[in-house]
């Protein structure tokens, strides 16, 4: 299989953000769109409507505007990659480029806690971007929680929301 150079998204978050929830790098149907989780089944949508309240039907832009107003911001760990598909699996180890995470975070004085949506994102923030933090940064939580992906069509949605609840409990405090 051809591998592709994929090149990210931009962050969607602003100061008043206190929970940011990282990705790895987006998948294909969300470059192409160039909107996040922009596969019709992929369940962060539907995740965020079931912690924030947020309604997923909305057009895109408003569904960024009421995650911004829930107090949650979007961006990945990986800016860009070489991948050979989709899959976090199909990413080039070695070829990636790291957003710059720690400058953001000290950008949201907010911040409660950071949520990796799925494996590959807290592993790459683990090997990449924890050694940077600076130590208030370092002392937030970071949550390793399962993936909204329909690459994980084992976990319901039933299940996904009980996984992300320390999510929920971020934003009511």
């Amino acid at each position: 299989m051809e591998t592709t150079r994929c090149i990210g998204l931009p962050a969607q978050t602003d100061t008043q953000c206190r929970v940011l929830v990282l990705g790895s790098m987006p998948g294909v149907a969300s470059l192409q769109a160039a909107q996040y989780y922009a596969h019709p089944r992929n369940r962060f949508w539907p995740l965020m409507a079931a912690l924030s309240g947020l309604d997923p039907t909305l057009p895109y832009l408003q569904r960024l505007q009421s995650l911004r107003e829930h107090g949650i911001g979007l961006w990945d760990v990986i800016g860009q990659c070489d991948r050979r598909g989709s899959l976090d699996a199909d990413i080039v180890r070695g070829s990636e480029v790291v957003n710059p995470l720690p400058a953001l975070i000290r950008q949201l004085p907010q911040l409660r806690g950071i949520a990796c949506n799925g494996g590959t994102a807290f592993a790459s923030w683990s090997r990449h971007v924890q050694p940077l933090q600076d130590p208030r940064a370092a002392a937030l939580p970071v949550w390793s929680l399962p993936s909204t992906s329909p690459a994980n069509a084992g976990w319901s949605l039933q299940r996904l929301t009980a996984a992300w609840q320390p999510v929920a409990a971020a934003l009511a405090q």
